[in-house]
C-alpha cells in the first residue's frame, strides 16, 4: 500500500473473513449511523452523522449480535453443509464490520483523542472476540468436516478455495490447541493488539513532537517562499509565532533535504527524522518493539513455529524463511555496490564545490540532485512546476485509467466527506454503469498518520450486495492558501501507486467477502499498484499532465527526454534503504523468544551490518521505532513483499510493452485474469494464467539498474 493498510482493530477478523451479514441491531440508538446500511449510494459512509460517540456503541453491538450468529451456526444441529457453515460466516457481522470499516480508516486518517482512547479500549476486545470466534471447537468442527470431504461436496473453484481458506485460517489461528494453549494464545493476542495500537499512536505523536523548529528564514535557505511561509503559518499555529516549524514525515529521508543549503538545517532535520521513537520520553517505543517482538515469538512458539517470520510466511507467496533471505542477500550486493558508485560521484560534487566535508546522510538528496543537474542538465525542481496536483490527478491518474480500462470518473460534491480537503469522485465502468465510488485524501494533517495507502470504506461481493467505496490516502504538505500544490516526482509517483491498489478494490468481482479486492497474500497485494506505476513515465500519459500549472504549456520534449534518461538515477540509493528496511524486518521476526535483544538501536545496527547494508551515507527506509507496517500495521516479517511484487510487477510491464502497451485489450486482459480475481485463487497459479509463465528476474534488475555484481 506504501502503501496498503490494514484497519489496526479489526484487522485480524477481516483477514478472516468475519464480515457482513444481515440483522439490524436493536439495542442502540435508531440515531446512530451505524445502526441501518447507509442509504448513500454505494453504502458510502455518512460522515456528517457520524459522531465519536456513536462508535463504542456500534462495536459492542457488533460484536453482540456477530456472537450470536456464530454461537448459532456452531451449535446448529443439522448437519454441516457449506450454506449453513461458511457461507453463513459470511454473511455475519455486517454491523461490525460497517463500524470497524470507519473507524479503522478513520483512525489512520483524521484521529483525534477519543478515537485514540478508544482505540485503545476496544483493540484488546475486538483481538478477544476474533479469538472467541476462531477458536470455537464446534465451529472448528463443522469446518473440518466439510474440508476433510470437500472433493465430494461439488463446489465451484471459488467456493472450494473459500473452504480451504477458512479451514487454513482457523489452523493457522490455533484452533488446533488444548485448551490451556488456546488461553495462553488470547492472552497473547490481546496484549499484542494493545501493544500495536500503543506503536501506531506514539508513532503519530513521535512525529508531531519530533518537528523540526528553526527561528530564522535564513536557516531555512533554499526552500521556496511559499515553503517557508507555510512553515511560519505551521509554527504559529502551534503558539511559536516568529518561528517555522518543518514537520517530520513517515520515512526517514525528508522532502526539505533536497533543497536546504544550510548544511546544519539538514543534519538537524535528518537527526529529528531518525531520533523518532528512541529519544526518551512519553512516546518513545523501543520498549514496546521489545515486547511486540517477544510475544510474537512466543506466539509463534506456541503454534509450533521457530519464530514469527516462519508463521507469517508459511501463508504468503515466498513460503518460508530461507526464500526471502535468499531474495535480500542478492540483491543486497549490487545495491550497495551501486550505492557506493553514487556516493563517489556525489563526493565529487561536494569536492567540486569546495565543501570541504565527507558525504553525510543529510547530504544525499542535496547532492544527488546536484548530480542529476550536471548530469543529465536539470534537476528536479525543474519538473514542480509541470505537476499540479489535479492535474495530474485528472490528467494523469485518471487519463490512463480511462485509456487502459476504460473508466471515466465525475466529482461529486453531494456526498459528506470528514475533512473539507477531502474529494469523492463516481467511477463509471466502460459500459457506462457505475463501478465504485473514490475518496481522495492527498493532504498531510497533524492528525493523520504518515505515507501513503489505499483502503477500503464498502468492499464489493456478490453474496451480499456490495459495490466498492475505495479511498486513497497520501501526505503530501498543503501549501500556502492561494498557492498551487506542486508534487515532486516521487509524489506524482506514489499518487499512481495508490490509484493502482484502488484499481484492485474497483474491479473486484468476487462472490464472497472474504476474497474482496486487495485480500490477496501480503507478498501479492503491492504487485498491481507497482504495475500501475509504469504509466507515470508513460509517453502519452505524461505528455497529457505535464503541463505548466501557469501556462499550460507541455513539458518542453527536451526536458521530458531527460526525465526519461534519468529512470534509474539513484537505484543504489533506494534500492539499499528499501533493503535495509525489509532485512531489519526479518531479523526482529526470524529470532525466537528467548533471543529477544535489549537494545533496540544496538542490534538494528549490528543487523545491518551482518546483512552488508550497513553504508552510513544511506539510511534505512525505516528505523525499528517509526516502522509502523510491521509494528502495527499487517506487514510483520512481510516488507520484503515490495520487492517480490516488484519481481512480478516489471515482468508484467514488459508483458504490457510486448503486447502493444496502452491499450483497452491489454487492460482488459489484465482485469479480467488478474485485477477482477481478488483473493479466489492461489496468487502465483493466477500470475502464471495471465503471464503464461513464472515471473523472470531479468526486467527487475534492468528495472533497478542492478546489473553490475
Amino acid at each position: 500500500m506504501n502503501r496498503p493498510h490494514l484497519m489496526i482493530i479489526a484487522a485480524s477478523l477481516a483477514a478472516a473473513g468475519f464480515t457482513f451479514a444481515a440483522p439490524v441491531a436493536a439495542a442502540i440508538d435508531a440515531a446512530n449511523p451505524f445502526a441501518q446500511e447507509s442509504k448513500l449510494p454505494f453504502n458510502y459512509p455518512q460522515f456528517d452523522k457520524i459522531d465519536n460517540a456513536h462508535f463504542k456503541p456500534a462495536f459492542e453491538e457488533g460484536m453482540r449480535i456477530q456472537a450470536e450468529e456464530i454461537a448459532a451456526i456452531a451449535n446448529n444441529p443439522k448437519p454441516a453443509t457449506f450454506e449453513n457453515t461458511i457461507v453463513a460466516m459470511e454473511r455475519s457481522g455486517r454491523l461490525l464490520n460497517r463500524v470497524s470499516s470507519v473507524f479503522g480508516n478513520l483512525s489512520g486518517a483524521n484521529t483525534n483523542p477519543a478515537i485514540q482512547a478508544l482505540e485503545t479500549e476496544l483493540s484488546p476486545k475486538q483481538s478477544a472476540h476474533s479469538d472467541s470466534i476462531r477458536l470455537n471447537e464446534k465451529l472448528f468442527a463443522r469446518i473440518k468436516t466439510l474440508y476433510d470431504k470437500r472433493a465430494k461436496l461439488k463446489l465451484d473453484a471459488e467456493s472450494r478455495f473459500l473452504l480451504e481458506r477458512y479451514h487454513t485460517d482457523f489452523v493457522r489461528a490455533g484452533a488446533r490447541l488444548s485448551g490451556a494453549d488456546k488461553e495462553k494464545l488470547r492472552a497473547y493476542n490481546s496484549e499484542l493488539a494493545s501493544l500495536t495500537t500503543t506503536f501506531a499512536q506514539n508513532v503519530l505523536k513521535e512525529s508531531n513532537a519530533a518537528a523540526l523548529v528553526v527561528d530564522t528564514r535564513a536557516e531555512l535557505a533554499g526552500m521556496s517562499d511559499a515553503a517557508i511561509e507555510a512553515a511560519a503559518n505551521t509554527a504559529k499555529a502551534r503558539g511559536m509565532e516568529g518561528k517555522f516549524l518543518i514537520p517530520v514525515t513517515n520515512t526517514t529521508g525528508q522532502a526539505p533535504l533536497s533543497v536546504l543549503t544550510n548544511r546544519a538545517t539538514r543534519q538537524r532535520l535528518l537527526e529529528a527524522s531518525m531520533s523518532r521513537g528512541s529519544r526518551g520520553g512519553a512516546y518513545d517505543n523501543t520498549g514496546v518493539v521489545l515486547k511486540i517482538a517477544k510475544l510474537r515469538a512466543e506466539r509463534a512458539a506456541l503454534l509450533g513455529y521457530p519464530n514469527h517470520a516462519a508463521y507469517a510466511l508459511e501463508d504468503q507467496t515466498a513460503r518460508d524463511v530461507g526464500t526471502v533471505n535468499k531474495l535480500m542477500s542478492e540483491f543486497a550486493k549490487p545495491a550497495v555496490a551501486n550505492a557506493r558508485r553514487e556516493a563517489a560521484e556525489i563526493q565529487q560534487a561536494i569536492d567540486a564545490d569546495k565543501g570541504g566535508f565527507e558525504l553525510a546522510a543529510h547530504d544525499w538528496a542535496y547532492y544527488s540532485d546536484k548530480v542529476r543537474a550536471q548530469r543529465f542538465n536539470f534537476d528536479a525542481a525543474q519538473l514542480k512546476p509541470y505537476f499540479e496536483l489535479n492535474n495530474v490527478l485528472t490528467n494523469g491518474v485518471f487519463f490512463a485509467a480511462g485509456k487502459v480500462y476504460g473508466l471515466t470518473f465525475k466529482e461529486r460534491k453531494d456526498l459528506p466527506v470528514y475533512d473539507p480537503d477531502v474529494r469523492v469522485f463516481d467511477v463509471i465502468d466502460a459500459n457506462g454503469k457505475p463501478l465504485a465510488i473514490f475518496i481522495a485524501d492527498f493532504y498531510a494533517r497533524g492528525n493523520k498518520r504518515g505515507g501513503a495507502w489505499a483502503n477500503a470504506y464498502v468492499s464489493q461481493a456478490r453474496l451480499t450486495g456490495t459495490h466498492p467505496v475505495i479511498g486513497n490516502h497520501l501526505n503530501i504538505p498543503k501549501p500556502a492558501a492561494g498557492e498551487p500544490t506542486l508534487l515532486t516526482f516521487d509524489e506524482v509517483r506514489t499518487m499512481f501507486h495508490e490509484f493502482g491498489h484502488a484499481l484492485h478494490g474497483m474491479f473486484s468481482d468476487v462472490k464472497y467477502p472474504r476474497f474482496a479486492g486487495t485480500r490477496v497474500p501480503r507478498d501479492f497485494v503491492e504487485f498491481p499498484s507497482q504495475v500501475n506505476e509504469m504509466w507515470v513515465v508513460w509517453p502519452e500519459v505524461l505528455s497529457n499532465y505535464a503541463k505548466h500549472y501557469k501556462t499550460g504549456a507541455l513539458m518542453p520534449q527536451e526536458l521530458l527526454d531527460k526525465v526519461m534518461a534519468s529512470k534509474k538515477f539513484n537505484e543504489g540509493y533506494r534500492m539499499t534503504e528499501s533493503l535495509a528496511a525489509g532485512i531489519l524486518d526479518q531479523r526482529w521476526h526470524q529470532l525466537g523468544a528467548s533471543q529477544i535483544p535489549t537494545d533496540v538501536v544496538a542490534f538494528e545496527a549490528q543487523a545491518l551490518k551482518e546483512a552488508g547494508v550497513d553504508f552510513a551515507p544511506v539510511p534505512t527506509r525505516y528505523r525499528t521505532t517509526y516502522f509502523s507496517h510491521v509494528f502495527s500495521g499487517g506487514y510483520s516479517a512481510g516488507y520484503y513483499g515490495y520487492l517480490w511484487s516488484e519481481k512480478l510487477d516489471a515482468d508484467t510491464v514488459e508483458w504490457f510493452k510486448e503486447n502493444g502497451g496502452l491499450s483497452r485489450k491489454n487492460g482488459d486482459y489484465f482485469r479480467k485474469m488478474l485485477l477482477s480475481r481478488g483473493g479466489t485463487m492461489d496468487a502465483m497459479e493466477m500470475y502464471r494464467n495471465f503471464r503464461g509463465r513464472d515471473a523472470t528476474v531479468d526486467a527487475l534488475l534492468e528495472k533497478r539498474g542492478l546489473t553490475a555484481k
